[in-house]
């Protein structure tokens, strides 16, 4: 299974509306098949695996992080039906699909069919995997991640609102990696004004990944898209947004509880007089503790990133 996920990484923000999914076939001990889910949806990651598996895939077990779909789509069949011709023996699952049109029903149908089913294999971090998929579902918006940039003394700009550069290069292209994993890029006014970001990916081989320019502003701006409010990301295509800032762009987003994930790259400078986050909301600290637990923490050359999910 933990092959399966990492397969479902490779595409994390390229498949939406449909789920980035990881599959791996054994057969005998050795895997005879691989699949994830390719850009754009389609093919599905266990059409993928069965096509490299072909006969070796009868009898064998299949490693899938989401449950096999059970409905026939214009653009392909259901994979439950799929690894029931392939002769499938067994099927580990990681997540149940929340889609209503499988939502039990694939596992169900494998069961019929005489196929042994296990789920709930690694769910946890299946969940995490697939978060886009799953938070479009459960809360009818896109995951959301908050990238935070601060010195030592909590700034996220100068006190004129320049941010450029907080972090060194490593933690820049840290950045551009995940840029390269969302569908869309959101920015204040404020940071657009000040910095003029292109919020593209340069990093070597994913320069092609164009994810869409978003600006929270009132006032439409040319050549991107601007939204008036926090709450209208639910209209954004894809599944990941991610929100780049500045402060007060932050703020809104953590006071309107849109925030899903924390991105926080801190330096190793003293801005002094520097731009903090403004009020969100808070009332009393005892509201604040438990709200945010860490997921990873690691060295990009001088800064340091750390990954907080919501408690």
């Amino acid at each position: 299974m933990g092959a399966s996920l990492a397969l479902a990484e490779r595409t994390r923000g390229m498949t939406a509306p449909n789920p980035n999914v990881g599959c791996v076939i054994v057969a005998d001990g050795v895997v005879v098949g691989r699949g994830w889910t390719q850009a754009g949806g389609r093919p599905h990651a266990e059409a993928m695996a069965l096509e490299q598996a072909r006969e070796r895939a009868a009898g064998a077990t299949a490693y899938v992080t989401l449950e096999p779909c059970a409905h026939v789509s214009p653009r392909g069949p259901a994979c439950s039906d799929l690894l029931i011709a392939a002769g499938i023996a067994r099927v580990v699952v990681a997540h149940r699909d929340p889609d209503p049109r499988t939502d039990g029903q694939g596992i169900a149908r494998l069961r019929a069919a005489g196929i042994a089913v296990e789920q709930g294999v690694r769910e946890a971090e299946a969940a995490r995997v697939m978060a886009g998929f799953l938070t479009r579902r459960a809360r009818l918006r896109p995951f959301v991640t908050l990238k935070l940039a601060l010195s030592l003394d909590g700034a996220a700009a100068m006190a004129d609102g320049r941010s450029q550069w907080i972090t060194g290069v490593e933690a820049r292209a840290h950045t551009h990696l995940e840029r390269a994993r969302h569908e869309a890029i959101l920015v204040g006014r404020g940071t657009w004004k000040a910095d003029r970001p292109r919020l593209d990916v340069r990093l070597p081989g994913l320069e092609q990944r164009a994810p869409e320019r978003v600006v929270l502003s009132s006032r439409a701006i040319d050549g991107v898209r601007t939204i008036a409010q926090p709450a209208e990301i639910a209209a954004l295509a894809g599944d990941h947004l991610l929100v780049e800032g500045g402060a007060r762009t932050a703020a809104a987003f953590l006071a309107d509880d849109l925030v899903d994930r924390l991105l926080i790259y801190r330096a190793p400078i003293v801005v002094g007089g520097g731009r903090t986050l403004p009020n969100i909301g808070l009332t009393d600290l005892s509201d604040a503790h438990g709200r945010w637990r860490l997921h990873d923490a690691r060295a990009l050359g001088s800064d340091r990133v750390e990954v907080y999910e919501r408690g």
